[in-house]
C-alpha cells in the first residue's frame, strides 16, 4: 500500500488542469446538417446579399405610391391589374402609372413599383373587369423587403470560435454554404482498468463486475464535444497498462478509470512516470479523492525507433521539433491524462467537475454553466468528511432529498437530479436549510 501523502484542493487542481489544456487546432469540413454544436474554425463572410433582390413582404399588389395619394374609403382609386408574380418568378415588363401587379409574399418586386398594398386594403373592381379598388394611400417602400436588408455581401456570417446553433446554421444556408469548416472534436480514449471488469452482455464470472465507467464516461464525452473511443481493458500489470497507454496516446485526452488509488495493483502513477509528468494525484473532494491529472509526451520516432530524449516536460506547448540522431523529427501533439477512481459514483462525479471543463476547453467550447436551483433540504445531512463534498440529491416536491449511498453505488447518481456542495468545514446541514443544487 502506498498511501496519499497529501491531497490538493479542488480549485487548485482544476486551475492546473485547465492551464495545461490547449484547444486543439485540427479542422474539418462538415455538412450543415451535421454542424449543430460544432465550433467554427474561421470567419465566414457572405458571398452575396440576403435577400438578393427587393421582395414583397405581403400578399397584395405592387403599385406606384404616387397613384394612390388620394385613395380613401369614400373615394377609392382604381388601378388596372396587368399581371401576377408568384415566388420564384421575375416580372419581365415594367409597371406603369395607373397599373398594379398582384404579388405573393417573397416574390421579387417588379421594375417601376415602389410599394406593396396588402390585399386586405383593396377591393375587387366592379365598374370594369380587371381593375382593383384601393381604399388607402400607399407610402413609398412600404411592405418591401430591401435587398441586403438581412446580410450584405462581405458581411460576417459566423466568426471563429462561435458555437453553431440552428439559427447560425440557417444564416450559413442563406448565404449558399453547404459545408462549414469547424474544429475537429477532441478524441477521448476511455480505458476501464482492472482484472475484475467485464463488458456488459458477457457471462459474469465470480468476483467480477460489469464495466460501468466506460459507458458513463462515453456519454459525458459525447455530450460535451468529444469523440470517445473505448479501448480494451488492460489487466493489472505494468506491461499491460503501458501497452494500452501507448495506444491511447494517439488521442487528445486519455481517461483511465481505476488503478489510481493506493493499492498494490494501483499502478497508474507508475506508467505515467514513464510517459510524462503528473501534475497532481489526489484531490480533496468526496467522492473522488484518488484522481490524477498528467501531461503526456507522445514519443517521437525515427524509422520506428523511440527516442528516449524526446520527452518534453514544459507545458503548455503545441507541436515542436526535437533532434533525434542528428535529424529533426516533428513531435506529435501531446496528450492529456485523467486518472479517475474506479468507483462508479466517484468516477462520474469527477467527470462532471474535472473532465468536462478540460474537454470543453480542448474542443474550444465555452465553459459549461449548468442550471442551478435553490430549494430547502428535506432531511438533515451529517458530513464527517474533511474534504469538499459533492453530495447527490434528487428533487422531490420542491425539496432536495439526499440520494447519495456510497462511492461504489451507481444509483447514487442514477437516482439523483444534481448535487449540492458541502464545504470541508461543515459537519452537518439541518433540514429546511436552503441549499443550491447544480442540476445534471
Amino acid at each position: 500500500m502506498r498511501p496519499f501523502i497529501s491531497t490538493m484542493p479542488f480549485p487548485e487542481a482544476l486551475t492546473l488542469a485547465l492551464d495545461a489544456t490547449i484547444p486543439i487546432s485540427r479542422t474539418e469540413h462538415v455538412a450543415l446538417g451535421a454542424a449543430d454544436g460544432r465550433v467554427v474554425s474561421h470567419d465566414v463572410v457572405s458571398p452575396l446579399d440576403v435577400p438578393p433582390f427587393d421582395r414583397s413582404a405581403m400578399d397584395g399588389y405592387a403599385v406606384q405610391s404616387a397613384d394612390l395619394k388620394s385613395a380613401s374609403a369614400s373615394a377609392p382609386v382604381a388601378l388596372m391589374c396587368v399581371a401576377r408574380i408568384f415566388t420564384g418568378e421575375v416580372s419581365i415588363g415594367e409597371l406603369r402609372s395607373g397599373e398594379c401587379i398582384q404579388i405573393a409574399t417573397g416574390a421579387p418586386m417588379p421594375n417601376g413599383a415602389d410599394a406593396v398594398v396588402m390585399v386586405e386594403e383593396t377591393a375587387e373592381g366592379i365598374a370594369e373587369v380587371g381593375t382593383v379598388l384601393f381604399t388607402v394611400p400607399a407610402k413609398m417602400q412600404q411592405n418591401i423587403g430591401r435587398r441586403a436588408a438581412d446580410i450584405a455581401v462581405g458581411a460576417p456570417v459566423v466568426t471563429r470560435g462561435q458555437v453553431l446553433t440552428p439559427s447560425r446554421i440557417g444564416a450559413l444556408a442563406a448565404t449558399g454554404h453547404r459545408t462549414v469548416e469547424v474544429f475537429a472534436k477532441p478524441t477521448v480514449a476511455i480505458v476501464s482498468t482492472g482484472n475484475e471488469v467485464v463488458q456488459p452482455g458477457l457471462p459474469l464470472p465470480p468476483g467480477h463486475i460489469y464495466d460501468i465507467n466506460r459507458f458513463t464516461l462515453e456519454a459525458v464525452a459525447r455530450r460535451h464535444g468529444g469523440a470517445p473511443v473505448a479501448l480494451a481493458s488492460p489487466g493489472d500489470s505494468l506491461d499491460e497498462l503501458m501497452r494500452v497507454l501507448d495506444a491511447a496516446m494517439a488521442h487528445d485526452l486519455i481517461v483511465f478509470s481505476g488503478g489510481s488509488s493506493v493499492g498494490d495493483r494501483d499502478l497508474v502513477r507508475d506508467v505515467i512516470a514513464e510517459r510524462g509528468e503528473m501534475l497532481f494525484h489526489g484531490i480533496a473532494v468526496k467522492p473522488g479523492k484518488p484522481t490524477a491529472f498528467a501531461v503526456l509526451d507522445n514519443p517521437t520516432t525515427t524509422s520506428g525507433v523511440v527516442s528516449p530524449s524526446s520527452r518534453q516536460r514544459e507545458f503548455p506547448r503545441p507541436t515542436v521539433e526535437t533532434p533525434v540522431a542528428g535529424l529533426k523529427a516533428k513531435r506529435l501533439p501531446r496528450s492529456l491524462f485523467i486518472g479517475m477512481p474506479g468507483n462508479p459514483t466517484s468516477c462520474l462525479s469527477n467527470a462532471y467537475i474535472l473532465m468536462v471543463p478540460v474537454l470543453r476547453k480542448l474542443a474550444g467550447l465555452p465553459a459549461w454553466e449548468p442550471r442551478t436551483v435553490t430549494v430547502p433540504l428535506a432531511r438533515r445531512i451529517i458530513s464527517a468528511s474533511d474534504r469538499h463534498q459533492f453530495y447527490t440529491v434528487r428533487l422531490v416536491n420542491g425539496q432536495a432529498e439526499p440520494a447519495f449511498k456510497g462511492s461504489g453505488d451507481i444509483t447514487s447518481m442514477a437516482n439523483a437530479d444534481g448535487y449540492m456542495e458541502i464545504p470541508a468545514t461543515t459537519e452537518s446541514i439541518g433540514a429546511g436549510t436552503m441549499v443550491t443544487v447544480t442540476l445534471f
